[in-house]
């Protein structure tokens, strides 16, 4: 018989072996409950983005053309369409701190170069005010999908989207 089996059948060995077993364990759930602060997988159940599982990183700062999850704002708009407590909403950053949008004939565009194109009426024929233009400012992002439906910057009931309401950056895995 081999040293590991008389250990594990000797009433000393079991113990051993149990508490070294509830240390991995241990050790394990702490480092999950760790990794679980700084992500999550998000299922995303919107047409406006072509993922369906993205993966939450809370702790990367997003760069253009990455997808941020984020809360929207308050607003009766947003309340008539997503209910009065809608999900985190993802959106592609196409305007960084510092860039210029500007607006022409309801197109926008981020440094000149043209990101998406606003309606002008939701699906239930609400009018939709057009988002803000100018400097985006420092902390904040322009953000846009290129579903025709996307409510995203280029409506003044979103508008720039700021650090305070940005829950991570999101990488698009399925």
């Amino acid at each position: 018989m081999r040293a590991a089996d008389l250990v594990l059948h000797s009433p000393t060995g079991r113990r051993l072996a149990l508490w070294a077993g509830l240390g991995a364990a241990a050790l394990a759930l702490t480092s999950l409950a760790a990794f679980s602060k700084d992500h999550a997988l998000m299922i995303n159940a919107s047409p406006s983005l072509p993922y369906w599982a993205i993966w939450l990183d809370r702790g990367a700062l997003p760069q253009r053309g990455e997808i941020i999850l984020f809360d929207p704002p308050a607003s009766p708009l947003l309340e008539r369409h997503f209910g009065n407590k809608p999900k985190p909403f993802g959106k592609k950053v196409s305007g960084m701190p510092g860039d210029i949008v500007t607006e022409k004939e309801r197109s926008f565009f981020v440094n000149g170069r043209k990101v998406a194109v606003a309606k002008r009426a939701s699906r239930f024929g609400e009018p939709l005010a057009l988002g803000p233009t100018g400097v985006v400012p420092q902390g904040c992002y322009f953000v846009t999908t290129a579903h025709k439906d996307g409510f995203d910057s280029r409506y003044a009931a979103i508008g720039w989207i700021c650090a305070k309401r940005i829950l991570g950056v999101g990488r698009p895995i399925l």
